[in-house]
């Protein structure tokens, strides 16, 4: 699934390996003349860093002209080529399975690195150098594992070093869906990885040519087929570039006697020897080397370990998106990725139109006496802007959630059914309800899992403007758009001031960054780019159309989690007439033209229309008014439009 500018390249980039394996396939097994272990090898390599390991093939490999792949592969460079593909291909096969494997049984980093090693040594010594080498190297299994354990150390460890801090600062990096085996990130990851370790090994691997602790290149050449040419003689020289013994393999003329197996396929002009080479190195030098190669992986191990936490698993994080700039180090837990990752797209199960609108007045059912509602959180998209969408947690589809609009003394109740991903509940911010009812996770209620429900029961014993919100991991959760106005009516209704018009005012803060959108928090990388007032940001939140002289309530809610918005109003101060709900006394009643809302703060302030015209309401911290930063038509986010007509009386 493309979520990120990322997937385009990695869409390209398969398609490129795709093609560059499959010419390196053809063309090894219809125009190469060469064994087929190390047919296999490039191809497999070629599978792993596409047009790179299809470039290694063209200039070090591919037969030029018919009969030249002998003095083609012969110097030393393209011999260490040889080597390190032959180390590569059985070493990340085993690497790249083992990953696979731990991923999906959900090991730590830590162990599946340390899995990861002993299965690419496993498979490159057992399987890819003693056992599909034998019939090249002559001589039993056991012998073959013996002569190879040494250089297919030194070969793995400088492998393993390169590739391990790769693949591990790269998996629990910000995106990580590179965890997860299904994701094309994963298979991305590995490629580089292997690109990493070749490049390290290269070196390491010409040395083991040059002293003959390894072959390189090798020719193959049947008798009957069209790779077959006239015997020709050494040059005298050829061993000291790196060609060395058995690395052309001649078939003349095959015995009778060596029909059955691979007998045919070890005749060479070195068979009576089984391809054994005079080695160069001294123990000082080999024991160096080991020593080395040996640091050298420790280090690619456990280095990343001072940055990233290896103790998490695939389980844990994997497939989460980090925002950008988010500080994340070796202790940095799971559940802090959990709650700051992107919304997965996945997850969207209901795409809302632009012109949709949140708050909406939620009709009940009235059952025995008692108003019934039906609840549910789900994912959606929804509009901010006509051409920007965030992913949102979203009550009944909509940002913010329905209005809910009681009266004192009702009997509520409301059928909540979570439809997330992830466990949730619902508080009545600031009524006294029974203590079941109150709904935070883990004390008051065991959280509603996903495709749980739960009933939420009783009487409103309070009058004013409230609000409801997830009360299970809210900084996440209302941050993404689970709040939604709670509207109480009193009994008495001569204790309600008395406007022309009644708007709710519910703000929020976004962060939408590279496709994604992730919760806006007060912490690195979290901090928000947009803002809305009901799930909208200006121009595209709603105008309030008033005559001179008219009045309205504006309901603020501090339905946001980061910041105090000082709203204001042009156009002439209001009166502050209740807070949190409470009705102010007349006494106590005040004039302001701005007023600190602060995160789960209610004010309900009367204005009048004074004069005729267009009358702003906004936020007055300025970068609250834009949209990632910029204005459009003289604003952005927390601002609205009060638009008076009319004459001045």
């Amino acid at each position: 699934m493309i979520i990120q500018p990322i997937d385009v390249f990695l869409v390209v980039w398969f398609i490129l390996v795709g093609l560059s394996t499959a010419y390196v396939a053809f063309d090894q097994f219809r125009n190469n003349p060469e064994p087929a272990v190390m047919k296999w090898g490039f191809i497999l390599v070629t599978l792993y860093m596409g047009p790179f390991g299809l470039l290694l093939y063209v200039l070090t490999d591919k037969e030029p002209h018919p009969g030249e792949h002998e003095e083609f592969t012969k110097p030393l460079w393209k011999q260490g080529v040889g080597s390190t593909i032959h180390c590569v291909a059985g070493d990340a096969t085993g690497i790249i399975l083992a990953a696979a494997i731990t991923a999906i049984l959900g090991l730590p980093m830590g162990v599946d690195l340390i899995i990861e090693y002993a299965a690419g040594f496993t498979f490159g010594l057992f399987i890819f150098q003693s056992l599909f080498m034998q019939s090249m190297l002559g001589g039993s299994y056991w012998d073959n594992v013996r002569k190879t354990v040494v250089p297919e150390l030194i070969s793995m460890n400088a492998m393993m070093a390169g590739m391990a801090p790769v693949m591990t600062l790269l998996m629990m990096g910000r995106d990580m869906r590179a965890m997860q085996p299904t994701e094309l990130l994963f298979w991305g990851v590995m490629s580089l990885g292997v690109m990493a370790g070749f490049a390290l090994a290269y070196p390491f691997n010409v040395w083991l040519v040059a002293t003959k602790l390894k072959h390189g290149l090798m020719t193959e050449r049947r008798a009957g087929t069209k790779f077959d040419v006239p015997q020709r003689e050494e040059s005298p020289g050829q061993e000291g570039h790196g060609q060395g013994e058995g690395h052309q393999i001649h078939r003349r003329a095959p015995a009778p006697d060596h029909r059955q197996g691979h007998g045919d396929h070890n005749r060479s002009h070195h068979a009576s020897d089984g391809h054994q080479m005079e080695i160069q190195a001294t123990f000082p030098q080999i024991a160096s080397l080991v020593g080395v190669t040996t640091l050298m992986l420790v280090v690619g191990i456990v280095t990343p370990g001072f940055v990233v936490n290896l103790s998490l698993s695939a389980q844990d994080v994997g497939g989460l998106i980090m925002p950008p700039g988010m500080i994340m180090g070796f202790d940095t837990p799971a559940a802090a990725m959990r709650d700051m990752g992107a919304i997965h797209p996945r997850h969207v199960s209901h795409t809302a139109a632009i012109a949709d609108r949140g708050d909406q007045v939620l009709q009940p059912r009235i059952q025995n006496g008692v108003k019934v509602f039906e609840l549910e959180a789900s994912v959606i998209r929804w509009h901010i802007l006509d051409d920007v969408y965030v992913e949102a947690y979203a009550y009944n589809r909509q940002v913010p959630g329905p209005r809910l609009q009681i009266t004192e003394g009702d009997r509520v109740r409301i059928n909540f059914h979570n439809a997330l991903a992830e466990s949730t509940t619902v508080h009545w911010h600031g009524l006294v309800v029974p203590n079941n009812m109150d709904g935070p996770a883990e004390v008051t209620q065991h959280p509603v899992k996903p495709g749980e429900s739960y009933t939420y029961e009783f009487t409103v014993g309070q009058a004013g403007t409230y609000f409801y919100h997830s009360h299970d991991h809210p900084d996440r959760q209302q941050g993404l758009g689970l709040y939604g106005a709670l509207l109480i009516a009193p009994r008495d209704r001569t204790r309600e001031s008395r406007v022309d018009h009644d708007v709710t005012i519910q703000l929020q803060e976004w962060l939408k960054r590279e496709w994604l959108t992730y919760p806006a928090m007060l912490m690195e990388g979290g901090l928000p780019n947009y803002f809305t007032i009901n799930g909208k940001a200006y121009p595209s939140t709603d105008v309030i159309r008033m005559k001179v002289g008219e009045t309205v309530k504006l309901r603020f809610i501090g339905s946001s989690n980061n910041f105090i918005h000082p709203m204001h109003v042009h156009g002439g101060p209001f009166e502050v007439v209740a807070l949190d709900g409470e009705e102010l006394a007349e006494h106590a009643r005040y004039r302001a033209d701005t007023i600190n809302v602060g995160p789960g703060q209610r004010y309900d302030v009367i204005w009048t229309a004074r004069r005729p015209g267009k009358w702003l309401l906004h936020c007055h911290i300025p970068h609250h008014t834009t949209n990632n930063n910029v204005e459009r038509q003289g604003g952005g986010g927390l601002t609205m439009i009060i638009e008076v007509t009319g004459t001045e009386g």
